[in-house]
């Protein structure tokens, strides 16, 4: 009897359970009441997300524009301050607390390094600037001429110390650690310093080749992300999974276009296109190169009889600005890939928070590593002149020859010009 009573009782409770139990439509309503907000809700953190990331851009591009018109000093500065931060977001990336405790002042090491190469770096490239500076000046003319001779052994001394130093402070208990700060120390150099160290050498060659590559970078990242936002739908590749086929194809006709007519834009600016030869802060007025003189083409039979063009104007470095627009909308973005498969494999969103909405400065600087070094070989190879001219070769009398040998030059070129004159005569 009791056995049936509990019987009776279990399935008369299990019933009741059945009779209390939910429908599925009404799960699936609920389930729709708890979701709702919460896609709302992420839909509203989408804009949200846009919206400081937009006002942020604003500020960089404005910030950007005023340093622009600054002068080139000022951009280089620009460029050594990003350097500095950049180093400093990767020095972290891999530092332990509870390890430098062991290791007090480890930390100035790296920088030690890191200055030491910037030494090295900005040395070769503005040694031409730098003399051109102060010519005027006979004792500082000497003294910079032989800093700039034994420039090369000074920052091997110093990196020689910073040598010595590291083992001087090696500790039983930290060697692992300290040889990877090592290692990730000479990285940093490699893969971050040496190449963004080519935007330097891109402004003096004239603005215009540092301007045009970093802006095609930014209208790129900027066009990526709107169609992305707007249109994405295929995802591009795994190690960025916001990356959309719809934003990466958007992005780069966009950039192509760019390319050809903001090159036409700068290429008639003279403060743009003059190479600065010094390093003074004064207003640029030279004969412009005949990249940047325009070449007029006949449109003939192209067009019909009522269109009231019939001619055009282009600069001819607009065909070389294609170039540099198609890097930067396909190769350029994969220095970006590079950097999410970085972030990923040390687990981490971005490199930094220094920037709302984008991240830390080197989050921003990926892809414009990459353009820099490619416009900068760019130039080497394809523009600038590959045989002997005048400016070469005083740029290698001035950096190798002292003030008395470059006086004896002069006076021997006296001579022989003198000579040459009488006979003719």
């Amino acid at each position: 009897m009791q056995k049936d009573t509990s019987s009776s009782d279990a399935s008369a409770s299990h019933v009741g359970r059945v009779r209390h139990r939910r429908r599925p439509t009404e799960a699936t309503t609920d389930g729709n009441r708890t979701n709702g907000p919460a896609l709302l809700a992420n839909d509203q953190n989408k804009y949200k997300s846009m919206l400081i990331r937009t006002y942020s851009t604003i500020w960089m591009i404005g910030g950007f524009a005023l340093i622009v018109y600054m002068g080139h000093l000022y951009i280089c500065a620009m460029v050594v301050v990003i350097q500095i931060f950049m180093a400093k977001e990767l020095f972290n990336l891999l530092r332990k607390s509870s390890e430098e405790k062991q290791l007090p002042g480890f930390r100035l090491l790296n920088w030690h390094v890191f200055f030491t190469a910037m030494l090295f770096t900005y040395g070769r490239f503005l040694s031409r600037q730098l003399v051109n500076t102060v010519n005027s000046d006979h004792l500082l003319y000497k003294v910079v001429s032989g800093l700039i001779k034994y420039q090369m052994f000074i920052c091997y001394f110093l990196y020689i110390a910073g040598f010595v130093w590291f083992i001087l402070t090696l500790k039983k208990k930290t060697y692992k650690y300290q040889f990877k700060q090592y290692a990730w120390t000479h990285m940093i150099l490699l893969m971050v310093f040496a190449q963004s160290s080519f935007t330097v050498a891109n402004i003096f060659e004239g603005m215009f080749w540092f301007l045009l590559p970093a802006s095609l970078i930014v209208i790129n990242d900027i066009a990526a992300y709107l169609f992305g936002f707007f249109l994405g739908r295929t995802p591009l590749i795994k190690l960025s999974p916001k990356k959309t086929w719809e934003g990466f194809i958007g992005a780069s006709v966009t950039t192509i276009i760019s390319a050809f007519v903001l090159a036409n834009v700068m290429g008639h600016f003279q403060w743009l296109t003059c190479p600065r030869k010094d390093l003074s802060t004064g207003w640029l007025r030279c004969d412009p190169d005949p990249m940047f003189k325009p070449e007029h083409y006949s449109l003939g039979e192209w067009v019909p009889q009522w269109f009231p063009w019939k001619e055009v104007a282009l600069l001819p470095v607009q065909l070389h600005a294609l170039a540099l627009g198609l890097f930067a909308s396909i190769i350029a973005p994969f220095g970006g890939f590079f950097a999410s498969g970085f972030k990923r494999a040390f687990k981490i969103k971005d490199f930094g928070d220094s920037i709302p909405g984008h991240g830390g400065i080197t989050d921003r600087m990926d892809c414009q590593m990459v353009m820099a070094v490619f416009a900068y070989i760019y130039h080497q190879s394809f523009i600038l002149p590959q045989n002997y001219s005048v400016e070469i070769i005083l740029d290698q009398i001035i950096r190798n020859l002292t003030f008395e040998e470059q006086k004896f030059l002069y006076q021997q070129l006296g001579e022989i010009f003198h000579e040459m004159q009488l006979m003719q005569r």
